[in-house]
C-alpha cells in the first residue's frame, strides 16, 4: 500500500530541467530515477522533457522512463516526437504537451493541434496549453469535443506569467463546466499561496488549487472558488484537505491531474511540514 495519500499521489510532474531549476539533463535524469526509487515515489508522476530533449533523455535513462514530452514546434511536430518516443525502449511516451501560438483564431490553432493528436496518439494523453488571452474558451470547446486535457500556466520568470486567483477560479470553472481534465505548469512548487521573498512574485499553492477544484466539483461560485484560491492560512487548508472524503478525493484527482514542477524535493516537505504526509 502506498504511503503517499491519494489526494496526492502522482500529483508531480518531474519538470527539473525547465526553468527557474534548469537542472543539466542527466543530473535530471539520474535524480529521477532516485526519486522513483524513494519512500515517496508514488507522489512523482512523469519526467517532463522536451521534444528537442526527447533523444538524450533517452540515451541517459538507465530504466525506461515514463515521459511527458513538451512538443515545441507546434503541431507539426507532434507526428515525429511520438513516432520517435514510441521506436524507443527506453521511454514509454504518457502525454503531449503543446502550447497554442497566441492569434487572432485561437479556435483555428486549436483545432490544428487536436486533429493532429487525433491522428497520432493511441493510449498517450494530451495537454492543449490555452492560455487566457484570445479565444480561450472557445479552444477549450475543442479541447473537449475531441476528448483531450487543458494545461494552465501558473507562472515562470516573470510577474505577468503568473494569473490572478480570479483567472485560475475561471479557468478552472471552465475546465470542469465541459468536463475537461487538467494540469498546471510553473509556479506551484509549494503547497500554499505565498509571496516569494526573492521576486515578490504571488505564488498560487498546488494546495489551494487542489480545494479550489473540489470547491468548484460542489457547486462553488467563481468568486468563492477564487477565495480558495487566495488563502494563505496553511493550517485551514490542510485540515480541509484532510477532511475530503474517499469519493472528494477521487472526484477532485479526476479532473485536477498534476502540476509540473522543477523541484520534487519542495513540494514533498511541504506537504510533511503540513502533516498531509510522512516524512519520507
Amino acid at each position: 500500500m502506498s504511503t503517499v495519500p491519494a489526494l496526492y499521489r502522482h500529483l508531480v510532474d518531474d519538470a527539473a530541467m525547465f526553468p527557474p531549476g534548469e537542472l543539466p539533463l542527466t543530473e535530471a535524469v539520474t535524480a529521477h530515477h532516485a526519486h522513483r526509487a524513494a519512500p515517496y515515489a508514488d507522489l512523482v508522476r512523469t519526467f517532463v522533457c522536451t521534444d528537442t530533449d526527447l533523444m538524450n533523455v533517452a540515451e541517459a535513462a538507465t530504466d525506461p522512463l515514463r515521459v511527458s514530452v513538451v512538443v515545441t514546434g507546434g503541431a507539426g511536430a507532434i507526428e515525429p516526437a511520438v513516432m520517435w518516443a514510441r521506436r524507443s525502449p527506453d521511454v514509454e511516451l504518457a502525454a503531449v504537451e503543446v502550447r497554442l501560438r497566441l492569434s487572432e483564431d485561437m479556435s483555428r490553432n486549436a483545432d490544428r493541434v487536436v486533429r493532429m493528436c487525433d491522428e497520432y496518439l493511441d493510449d498517450e494523453s494530451a495537454y492543449v496549453e490555452t492560455g487566457m488571452d484570445g479565444n480561450w474558451e472557445g479552444s477549450l470547446d475543442l479541447i473537449a469535443e475531441h476528448g483531450y486535457h487543458a494545461k494552465l500556466r501558473t507562472g515562470g520568470l516573470e510577474a505577468d506569467l503568473f494569473p490572478t486567483e480570479q483567472q485560475v477560479a475561471a479557468y478552472i470553472t471552465a475546465c470542469l463546466d465541459r468536463e475537461v481534465a487538467f494540469k498546471c505548469t510553473a509556479g506551484l512548487h509549494n503547497a500554499v499561496r505565498h509571496t516569494a521573498s526573492d521576486t515578490g512574485f504571488e505564488h498560487h499553492g498546488f494546495l489551494n488549487v487542489l480545494l479550489a477544484t473540489r470547491a468548484s466539483l460542489d457547486g462553488a461560485s467563481p468568486d468563492e472558488v477564487a477565495a480558495v484560491l487566495a488563502s494563505r492560512d496553511g493550517t485551514a487548508l490542510a485540515a480541509q484537505a484532510r477532511d475530503l472524503s474517499e469519493a472528494q478525493v477521487t472526484g477532485t484527482r479526476r479532473w485536477f491531474h498534476s502540476f509540473g514542477s522543477c523541484s520534487i524535493d519542495e513540494p514533498r516537505t511541504d506537504l510533511t511540514a503540513l502533516n498531509l504526509m510522512e516524512g519520507l
